[in-house]
């Protein structure tokens, strides 16, 4: 039987991460994506990277169903996605309402920003997912393992050997 760790914050309770379907033609295509990131994708994963957004993991171009999302926590459920100016079309825009639509049913939550934005104010879009994470914090408690890696990343260790 499996133990059940506990959040600092009492009451809380670690969940295991939930396992999301994909469907695996994604993967290669996930993997051309990271390559040939855009500007503003790049900008915002040099933020996101290595846990530096308050101690979580974020993948990026990550395959979720039939779609991939920019970016996703999968302590947090979470979807990122930077618009470019090709999501002002109308049926660009409809097809990311479907799109979205089926994975937030899968539980997943999601932000969206202009890609402007993003290249002009990164620091917007970097305190509009604090405060999200804050919220989701405040409800669901944080668990001991980011915890320990925000310690790591206010007091980083030497890894060269004494």
């Amino acid at each position: 039987m499996r133990k059940i760790k506990y959040c600092k914050k009492p009451g809380w309770v670690n969940m295991k991460r939930k396992i999301i379907p994909y469907n695996p033609k994604s993967k290669e295509l996930a993997k051309q994506l990271r390559q040939n990131m855009t500007f503003s994708e790049v900008k915002l994963w040099n933020e996101l990277k290595n846990g530096q957004m308050m101690g979580y993991d974020f993948d990026r171009q990550r395959p979720i169903g039939n779609y991939i999302v920019d970016f996703f926590c999968k302590d947090l459920q979470l979807a990122i996605e930077v618009d470019g100016i090709t999501h002002l079309d109308e049926k660009v825009i409809l097809k990311d309402f479907i799109r979205q639509d089926e994975i937030e049913s899968y539980g997943v939550n999601f932000l969206r920003f202009d890609a402007m934005l993003v290249v002009n104010k990164v620091e917007a879009a970097l305190r509009e997912i604090r405060n999200w994470i804050l919220e989701y914090e405040e409800k669901n408690g944080v668990s001991d393992f980011v915890l320990r890696k925000r310690e790591l990343l206010e007091k980083p260790v030497s890894r060269k050997r004494q």
